[in-house]
């Protein structure tokens, strides 16, 4: 594609937070003419109106039409996938069979091995052959290898953009990963639960999934990409009381000879030129710094005390950490520039 492209674009699952999220940043994408939205639930007569589910989007009359892959397939060049986990797993066949564009914001394709998904998320996968056909889509070291792409977790997205230079340089000792990382409610999804009910996460934190987290293998699959001595982490998760973010704070030990200045070094050898990654080398950063952003903001520190080097990570868990990246590997897979469509500052105040 070239950059005065027009594009006919599918949105299925326009109306949970990641959804909703990337539809507003697709309405103001400059190669995005025409958004068709769909619905994956099929049979119902009642019609579903984005402005009913999205009561923000009053403006935005458009009906979510239901799902027909034929159909998709037939009125448009692209589709984005913004459903709980469980769902392309069912549905994906037909796309990947016409080797169609698809964007898959769930964790149903992210994985190789069918067993690994079936154990960390309680669910059939999609089979082995399909999986293969799928590529992992982190934007900011990979390119799209296939039409399928397989858009990374948030928790996933924050700890690996951390963690990737030292690992890729073979800079720490494999087996001290620790990542304690911290998100906002809004990263439990739009379904009310306990977890997410204001009186119990206001002026509260919470652990939850502790060493049973989803975003675990999906982390120790890139690792060990990047360094096959990697095999496990230490990681944790908890909520804590704001709507959007996720600081993950990463504790490795760091290999024979390294320094502070090495571990710039490798920091700014991968991220310089990077558009959406922002590099604090003499301090840490905050949540805020990134809200409403595709940016990855990331301090770093190196205690030779204790040989621990300590990196923060922060992203907004719904675009960096979802959509943000989605319409990434959007633009990366039709050569649009890599910002088109992005908001190029995070919210403020």
């Amino acid at each position: 594609m070239k950059e005065g492209e027009i594009m006919k674009v599918g949105l299925l699952g326009a109306t949970g937070y990641s959804g909703a999220v990337l539809y507003s940043l697709l309405k103001q994408h400059p190669n995005v003419t025409h958004l068709n939205l769909y619905g994956h639930n099929t049979g119902t007569s009642k019609k579903v109106f984005l402005e009913t589910a999205i009561p923000a989007y009053l403006n935005e009359h458009l009906e979510l039409q239901e799902f027909d892959p034929v159909a998709i397939m037939n009125s448009n060049d692209v589709l984005f996938c913004a459903t709980p986990a469980g769902v392309t797993s069912k549905i994906a066949r037909p796309f990947i069979e016409e080797n169609f564009p698809v964007i898959d914001l769930s964790g149903d394709f992210r994985f190789k091995d069918p067993a690994v998904y079936s154990k960390w998320y309680h669910k059939p996968a999609a089979p082995a052959e399909q999986l293969q056909k799928a590529c992992y889509g982190l934007t900011d070291f990979q390119t799209p290898t296939t039409h399928y792409i397989a858009n990374p977790g948030c928790y996933a997205t924050a700890s690996l953009l951390g963690l990737a230079p030292l690992v890729i340089e073979k800079m720490i000792i494999p087996d001290t990963i620790i990542i304690d990382a911290k998100s906002g409610v809004s990263g439990a999804g739009k379904k009310p639960n306990t977890s997410n009910n204001y009186s119990f996460i206001n002026e509260n934190a919470w652990l939850y999934k502790m060493n049973q987290h989803q975003h675990i293998p999906e982390i120790v699959q890139q690792l060990q990409a990047w360094n096959k001595n990697i095999s496990a982490i230490e990681f944790t998760t908890t909520l804590i009381p704001i709507t959007r973010g996720i600081m993950a704070t990463i504790y490795v030990k760091a290999a024979p000879n390294i320094t502070l200045t090495k571990i710039k070094q490798a920091f700014n050898k991968y991220y310089q030129h990077d558009k959406f990654i922002r590099l604090l080398p003499e301090e840490t950063p905050s949540i805020k710094e990134v809200t409403g952003s595709n940016y990855c903001n990331i301090g770093l520190s190196y205690n030779e005390v204790t040989n621990t080097i300590v990196i923060v990570s922060v992203i907004d868990n719904l675009m960096k950490g979802a959509a943000g990246q989605a319409l990434q590997n959007f633009n990366q897979l039709f050569n649009f520039p890599e910002e088109a469509g992005l908001p190029l500052l995070p919210l403020f105040p």
